[in-house]
């Protein structure tokens, strides 16, 4: 396998990141997960490290260099991450269970399969046209598939954030499963959170992307979000993805895996609870060391 990958997250004007990114990839796959915590104080950012940490874990341990089964993985991986969550409100006698968006893309044998909880967005571009996204499991989304409102309406609608599906929480999560979608050369995945595609139309980022690879295109994009943002931005995440990207070898966005051993996976995860270690914020470096703990025994416990 060829591809180019991108990937950054972006605090905007919150205090704190909620937002985790990562990808994965063996001699045969690709994994891309993104995840967008909700709640208060650490605990939405756990909820999204939760998510995202689960569905890497169970990848290294299942692409042996390929995932067997996409669908039974990808759907395994959403419900533990949602397990794990649910069981930590639940140990930690939480009033309201934090909970996450939850978008993952799985890229093997020259196709595509992806799976989504909530309003984290995944939109699949080829030759400068839009042929594959997630549909928000939102309230605005539902009214636009009702025929009561339009997609430009819906953009500024003051309800486009409220979800009805996410990870955590009481209820079991609501997800689409995209199906097999066999892929051709530079063919482009981009998932992001909504602090992204709230402020950038589809139509903008086909347009700066013509004729740049997403290493040129991708930071341009993020700080127009950002700048669209103000000094209330929500936090703002992208992982993008070009298949087989026809660009020379010596390029470090290039990731080629004909050298990488069949049982070895390489994994790229973006911020974390530890980065958070000694920051000035409302929390102590105790707080912080007791949440990474949470973390990694859900990790243990939920990616078998």
């Amino acid at each position: 396998m060829r591809f180019a990958i991108f990937q950054d997250s972006f605090l905007g004007g919150r205090k704190v990141n909620q937002d985790r990114v990562a990808y994965a990839y063996s001699a045969e796959a690709v994994l891309l997960v993104l995840a967008d915590g909700m709640g208060g104080h650490l605990q939405g950012e756990i909820a999204a490290e939760i998510a995202v940490r689960i569905a890497v874990s169970r990848f290294e341990r299942e692409a042996i260099p390929r995932i067997a089964n996409p669908k039974e993985f990808l759907t395994d991986s959403l419900l533990a991450a949602h397990r794990a969550i649910e069981e930590h409100a639940v140990t930690h006698a939480m009033a309201e269970s934090p909970r996450s968006t939850f978008v993952a893309c799985l890229i093997q044998d020259d196709a595509a399969y992806w799976i989504h909880a909530g309003d984290s967005r995944l939109y699949l571009v080829r030759r400068g046209e839009l042929i594959g996204r997630t549909r928000d499991h939102s309230r605005v989304q539902h009214l636009v598939d009702a025929g009561v409102i339009s997609e430009k309406l819906a953009e500024t609608h003051p309800d486009r954030n409220k979800i009805y599906s996410c990870v955590g929480g009481p209820v079991t999560p609501q997800f689409d499963y995209s199906g097999e979608t066999a892929l051709l050369q530079d063919d482009m995945f981009l998932l992001s959170s909504d602090g992204f595609w709230a402020q950038v139309s589809v139509e903008e980022i086909i347009e700066e992307c013509i004729g740049r690879t997403i290493m040129e295109a991708m930071p341009e994009l993020m700080r127009m979000a950002n700048t669209r943002g103000g000094i209330s931005a929500d936090n703002i995440s992208v992982i993008a993805l070009t298949w087989e990207q026809r660009e020379p070898g010596g390029l470090s966005s290039v990731i080629s895996t004909a050298t990488l051993p069949l049982g070895q996976v390489s994994a790229q995860l973006g911020a974390s609870m530890e980065d958070r270690r000694g920051a000035v914020e409302d929390v102590s470096d105790e707080e912080i060391e007791r949440a990474i703990a949470e973390i990694q025994d859900a990790i243990k416990r939920y990616s078998k």
